[in-house]
């Protein structure tokens, strides 16, 4: 073998062990997922605030929970959530909820004041808010399918929205799903992940200046929730979690006594993932920190590690 040859089989074969470094280091050596908080009828939707702290909501029992890490307690944030079910911070500490029973995008002050935010679309009711993201210039994705009753529907179809930053414009992004769910984005807001639940596939899209979408592309599995970290690694909830790299290879299954619906990092360092499972708060130590998105007061320039790894799919 020529040198030149030899020196080529190198550079790959350290290129190859530095991925397969980057992307299997994921959970923490010897780390397993831990029971925080039980006794809930189906914990779903959690968001963590800018401390770390981790929002949750019981949808039956009609409340938003609050799981303080610092002191390891948990409190009631707010009773009468509307069914609220996805939630979601935004840069200024709001907390931003998808009202499944009341079919509204609300945003909550940190003193529990509610606003609406957007309750329809060309005149039309929502089916049931679900899931939402907030992109760095502060518009919302949030996706709108109907569990249960197709009672009182008054839209034609199970669809993606995006409201604008200025809150005064509503676009439907993705109109081809079957049951779309889980919503996250990537930290430098240039791709978007959706999951058909209705449909078994996770679709990826580029996003636009304009908040619209193209370029889609699927990801693999259907997914409940979705959450992503800081090296663009791709967390799908199912049986247990599957975590898939921004290229849209496998690298991790995370196994949680119960079936997880949905999932956010947290934490002090972000280096927590933090699970609702049906009747319960799971936590476990991660080796990569989650993505930072969006850009969080005192962090106006975006995380670096998000930044430099969230390109491609």
């Amino acid at each position: 073998m020529t040198a030149k040859r030899l020196a080529i089989v190198l550079v790959v074969a350290v290129t190859a062990t530095a991925l397969a470094q980057e992307t299997f280091a994921v959970i923490a050596a010897g780390a397993q997922a831990k029971k925080l908080a039980g006794d809930f009828k189906f914990t779903e939707g959690p968001a963590a605030d800018a401390q770390g702290d981790v929002y949750f909501t019981d949808i039956p029992t009609n409340r938003i929970l609050k799981w303080s890490v610092a002191d390891g307690t948990l409190s009631t944030f707010l009773e009468n959530s509307g069914g609220a079910n996805g939630l979601y911070f935004d840069k200024d500490g709001n907390l931003l909820a998808a009202q499944g029973g009341d079919r509204r995008l609300v945003s909550i002050s940190p003193k529990g004041e509610i606003t609406v935010l957007a309750d329809k679309y060309e005149g039309k009711r929502f089916n049931s808010p679900n899931d939402l993201w907030i992109d760095p210039n502060g518009g919302v994705y949030f996706t709108d399918p109907r569990y249960g009753s197709r009672d009182g529907m008054e839209i034609d179809g199970e669809h993606v929205y995006y409201l604008t930053p200025d809150r005064k414009k509503m676009i439907r992004v993705v109109s081809d799903m079957v049951r779309p769910n889980g919503v996250i984005g990537t930290p430098n807001g240039r791709r978007l992940y959706v999951a058909d639940e209705g449909g078994k596939k996770t679709w990826s899209y580029r996003i636009n200046g304009d908040g619209t979408l193209a370029d889609k592309q699927p990801f693999d599995q259907g997914s409940d929730g979705l959450t992503i970290d800081a090296r663009g690694n791709v967390y799908l909830t199912g049986k247990g979690i599957t975590v898939y790299s921004r290229r849209g290879e496998k690298v991790a299954e995370i196994a949680v006594p119960e079936s997880p619906a949905n999932l956010t990092f947290g934490g002090p360092d972000n280096r927590s993932l933090f699970i609702t499972a049906r009747t319960s708060l799971y936590s476990i130590a991660t080796d990569v920190r989650g993505a930072r998105t969006p850009i969080r007061p005192g962090d106006r320039q975006g995380n670096r590690e998000g930044r430099q790894r969230s390109r491609g799919r």
